[in-house]
Formats: C-alpha cells, sequence, structure tokens
C-alpha cells in the first residue's frame, strides 16, 4: 500500500473570471489569505461567577494577497485602475487551486464577490539582483472550499 504525502505548496493556479483567458496572467509566485476566523461573543451571566458564556459570531475572512512579478499589459493590473481612478468595481469570482504533479487540481478555493483594494510593488535597490514583484491585494464576501 502506498504511503500517503502531502501536497506541495508550490504548485498552484489562480483563475480569476473573465480575466485569466491569458496564460501569464495566472501565474503567480505566492497567494496568501486563505484564513476564515469565527468571532465570538461573550456573555456574563448574574450569579454566575465561574465562567463567561462565549457563543459564535460572523465569520471574518483574511484579505487574499497575490504576488508576482510585475506584467505589463496585465488585464488584472487594468481591472486593478479602473478602480482606483474610476472607482468603478467590477466584483469577479476568484479560484485558487492546488495541483498535483500531473498539473490535475487537487483542491480549489473559491473566493465569492472578489474586487482589488491594495496594489503594491516592492522596493527597487540596485544592489540586488531580485525580480520586480508586485503584490494586489482582494477583498471579498467569503470563499469555500470546493471538493
Amino acid at each position: 500500500m502506498a504511503e500517503y504525502y502531502p501536497p506541495t505548496g508550490f504548485h498552484f493556479r489562480v483563475d480569476i473570471d473573465g480575466l485569466t483567458s491569458d496564460k501569464k496572467d495566472i501565474g503567480f509566485q505566492e497567494v496568501s489569505g486563505l484564513n476564515a476566523t469565527i468571532g465570538e461573543f461573550t456573555y456574563e451571566e448574574g450569579g454566575e461567577n465561574r465562567f463567561v458564556h462565549k457563543l459564535p459570531q460572523r465569520v471574518t475572512y483574511d484579505k487574499l494577497v497575490l504576488k508576482r512579478g510585475i506584467l505589463q499589459g496585465s488585464e488584472l493590473i487594468g481591472w486593478f485602475r479602473d478602480a482606483v481612478e474610476a472607482y468603478k468595481f467590477d466584483p469577479k469570482g476568484i479560484t485558487v487551486t492546488l495541483l498535483n504533479e500531473e498539473h490535475e487540481p487537487l483542491e480549489s478555493w473559491s473566493f465569492i464577490n472578489a474586487y482589488p483594494v491594495k496594489w503594491s510593488v516592492a522596493s527597487f535597490n540596485s544592489t540586488k539582483n531580485e525580480v520586480a514583484v508586485e503584490t494586489i491585494e482582494m477583498a471579498y464576501q467569503y470563499f469555500r472550499r470546493l471538493e
């Protein structure tokens, strides 16, 4: 019987509805922010001094952060520029897919109604030999794990 080995975290792809028809626009070096936290509400009951009741509240989500080398002519950056320069927001679905060695999907996460909220470029430094990296942060309503 073959042993189970957890998948590697370096083989993945990002698809953005209507924006990633071009293969170069889906290549990212890092994706982070796949976090969900259930809030807690504490209630102090009168006469009960041993503990405080903790009740679940809404779920909160971190921003989805995408990093890659600067890409000229990117549809994704055009989408971000529309938000910043024209204050025109067009929420889209984003899917992050973890792939196996055969380039087949293992797990996927679907981000609902995502839109760009921050774009930044790493500092330029003449003493280092590094790729110029841009970071794009996305807000979204929620995400779900697809099977």
